[in-house]
């Protein structure tokens, strides 16, 4: 038969083990999550829509690029030969009666005067109207020769460029340095090498986040499991106690400062037709946040603002500083043995401090927000799905709840579920069961 001193020593090996276990799906949970979180980001300022659609400069490109071709595929057809060849027979007429006009004019002076009667002499106007058309087949003739037109393209390619060097966005060289040190970051050269890396690399990382998110969870409900089974071993209810707060705090810290919600809108294709060319924009983020309860009370209590500052510190001090007081007094009142130990500042929030605490309330709020703002982006988000023959657009809100809600969650219901096993195995008021004395043998032992 296992002596009671075999069985706490079993036990607090198992509880190292699991605890351990516990601290290293913790932290790779946070890791993993600060890693997709940080790439997310650089995702979204790369496909920023300030950066495109809303650029100067990126449209700037896009219709220069779509004129050019279009000047590089030109090409006369025989109806719009025809339409030329009218035009400047047209423009000739005009030159030859403007001349005639001109050389009929009054004269003064006897140079004037002897050109007006050498005109009339040798110029007949009818005659220039009859070769007019003659001289519009040879123009429109040599127009459509090769050389012609690659002169002309080049000329309208050329105007063009000076056209669009005039357009200028003040915020492109800013914004470009911006996303080249992105792309050298993740060592891409462009956009769409940017993209493949994202979304490999985000696929493999989320699924890591909740193999270890799923792992950590397995474990707290392996000890909620072990208080079942170990419920009448009264020897061994303090040490497991104390090793159980350990496992809250893992909880606790890894829920803390890993990222609860991702609030993501964009635009995932825009595409319209402009001068026959198909213009096209690809995931373009309108705007993305990912925080975590502890990043929303350092930026409130950075803003400088009281009004901040005093919310700030009301979730610091609820959600945050209460629950880790609960749960070291706790430890404290069970391991004890002087009279600091079983005071009433202990006591209080060992027992009663409970009803401050606003971890439940922050969960509750984690997740109205998120069906709020889930609610907002999709409402909004629809008008801007439109599909017509000459212009599409695809707007989507990727708005989601994060592994660190997953792991708060199971902090305030581990919380939940140590409170209840505090009041039945202490001597506490209310409670008719009694652990069994705790030796300074135990208490060592528990170090």
């Amino acid at each position: 038969m296992k002596t009671p001193g075999f069985q706490r020593i079993l036990l607090i090996t198992g509880m190292s083990l699991l605890l351990a276990a516990a601290a290293f799906c913790g932290y790779k949970v946070h890791t993993l999550s600060a890693h997709e979180e940080e790439i997310r980001l650089d995702y979204s300022t790369t496909n920023n829509i300030s950066f495109g659609l809303l650029s100067v400069s990126k449209w700037r490109d896009l219709v220069v690029a779509a004129i050019g071709r279009e000047i590089q595929d030109f090409n006369f057809t025989p109806p719009e030969r025809d339409s030329l060849e009218k035009e400047v027979t047209r423009v000739l007429n005009g030159l030859v009666d403007k001349a005639d006009s001109l050389m009929n004019a009054p004269k003064k002076s006897v140079g004037g005067k002897l050109q007006k009667l050498a005109y009339h002499a040798f110029v007949h106007t009818d005659e220039l109207h009859k070769m007019v058309p003659e001289f519009s087949q040879k123009i429109t003739g040599d127009l459509m020769k090769p050389s012609s037109k690659h002169r002309l393209k080049y000329l309208a390619t050329t105007k063009l460029e000076d056209i669009g060097q005039q357009v200028y966005d003040s915020s492109k060289d800013a914004g470009q340095k911006t996303v080249d040190s992105i792309y050298q970051k993740y060592h891409v050269a462009n956009d769409s090498a940017f993209q493949k890396y994202t979304d490999a690399t985000l696929a493999r990382t989320l699924h890591q986040t909740y193999h270890y998110t799923y792992a950590l969870l397995g474990i707290v409900l392996l000890i909620i499991g072990l208080w079942y089974f170990l419920r009448k071993q009264q020897h061994l209810h303090v040490p497991f106690y104390v090793m159980s707060i350990v496992a809250a705090l893992i909880l606790l810290l890894v829920g803390l400062t890993t990222a609860m919600i991702d609030i993501d809108a964009r635009i995932n294709s825009l595409d319209f037709e402009l001068l026959g060319e198909t213009i096209a924009f690809k995931n373009q983020v309108i705007f993305f946040q990912s925080k975590s309860i502890f990043d929303v009370v350092r930026i409130l209590i950075a803003t400088g603002k009281y009004d901040s500052i005093f919310v700030g510190m009301l979730i610091l001090c609820f959600s945050i500083v209460f629950p880790v007081a609960k749960l070291l007094s706790t430890g404290i009142y069970l391991l004890g043995q002087k009279k600091w130990g079983k005071s009433k500042i202990v006591e209080y929030f060992a027992f009663q401090s409970g009803k401050w605490s606003m971890a439940d309330v922050t969960v509750v709020a984690i997740f109205m927000a998120y069906i709020g703002f889930n609610g907002i982006l999709n409402s909004q988000m629809t008008y801007l799905n439109q599909k017509s023959d000459a212009f599409s657009s695809i707007a989507t809100n990727k708005t989601s709840l994060q592994p660190g809600y997953i792991v708060f969650v199971a902090f305030v219901v581990f919380g939940l579920a140590l409170s209840q096993i505090l009041k039945s195995i202490t001597h506490h008021p209310g409670n008719t069961a009694a652990p069994a004395p705790l030796t300074s043998a135990d208490a060592g032992s528990t170090h």
